[in-house]
């Protein structure tokens, strides 16, 4: 399991970039008209490079959805993980009692929480995987 970013919600592109003067911006932006948000990827100087290659460096993720009070004020929402198997992943986490979400459904992306309410999301390393039951059917539970 690797790291990949940690995601937070803002309410100001240009004031939030000038705030975090001491990252650079690894990635973004990019908008998505359809969905109404725009996301910027930022990494320490020393990691731009990595951040940019496959080897990847953790970062922090820009989440500007519009309109800009759609979530009030700017708040912290998820960590990322890449796994290498998400079925087995997730098999895991509901063995030891974990509620999956968001079940990975299409082979790629699942979310759990936290006890303490923190959105975790678990992406598939390389290639999408077939789907399996029983995430294939099961349903969302809950918010993450």
């Amino acid at each position: 399991m690797e790291h990949l970013y940690t995601m937070v919600r803002i309410s100001d592109i240009d004031a939030s970039l000038d705030s975090m003067a001491a990252s650079s911006v690894a990635g973004g932006p990019t908008q998505r008209e359809r969905a109404r948000y725009t996301l910027i990827f930022l990494a320490a100087p020393g990691d731009i490079e990595r951040a940019r290659s496959d080897a990847g460096s953790p970062m922090l993720e820009l989440s500007y959805n519009w309109p800009r009070d759609l979530y009030g004020r700017p708040q912290f929402r998820q960590l990322a993980y890449r796994v290498d198997g998400i079925h087995a992943t997730c098999q895991r986490r509901m063995d030891g009692g974990v509620t999956i979400n968001r079940p990975p459904r299409d082979g790629r992306m699942a979310f759990v929480r936290s006890r303490d309410g923190i959105s975790i999301e678990i992406l598939q390393k390389g290639d999408t995987l077939p789907t399996r039951e029983p995430r294939a059917s099961m349903p969302n539970t809950g918010s993450w």
